[in-house]
């Protein structure tokens, strides 16, 4: 299900904002129903302390609709996160000292977000699932009703014919 990610902010255990470090297309498997668990792509973040908050205002283009939330990362995933951890890494085909030092977001219809924290050769762990509220003033804070845009022809023929699957997410 298609989304469009107006903005990603996060507050770090500092207490630094950093806005807009990520907008735009989020990745996605071409997995219409669940979730793919973590990790399909991402834009790195540099300079960013531990995370404490992060908030998240997307479009969910298959309903149409927009949504913002802020998540609370608990001091468990920081502590994941400056962990090291000995993994087999496929490249460069070796065994390594690793991090989960990625958080991913996963949004879905309806206004599910699903959070992992991940690495590189590491597996991805569920920080957990949080409801989304309805941004009341819809897409960009315009008022307009503007949206990115419509789904792509075959996500729309796909949603025709079986509809958005809600309970999966």
């Amino acid at each position: 299900m298609e989304v469009w990610v107006e903005t990603v902010d996060v507050l770090d255990r500092r207490g630094l904002a950093f806005f807009r470090v990520h907008g735009g297309v989020a990745s996605y498997t071409g997995k219409v129903e669940g979730w793919h668990q973590g990790g399909a792509g991402g834009k790195p973040i540099n300079n960013v302390d531990l995370p404490d908050l992060i908030f998240l205002r997307w479009q969910s283009l298959v309903e149409p609709q927009s949504y913002k939330i802020k998540v609370q990362i608990p001091q468990w995933v920081r502590d994941e996160m400056v962990r090291p951890e000995k993994a087999f890494c496929l490249v460069p085909n070796d065994w390594k000292e690793d991090y989960r030092n990625v958080i991913t977001l996963g949004m879905a219809p309806g206004g599910i977000v699903k959070v992992w924290v991940g690495g590189p050769c590491l597996g991805f762990k569920e920080v957990g699932r949080f409801q989304a509220e309805v941004e009341p003033r819809g897409p960009y804070l315009n008022d307009k009703g503007l949206f990115y845009r419509p789904p792509n022809p075959a996500a729309q023929a796909w949603i025709d014919q079986h509809g958005i699957p809600y309970g999966s997410w």
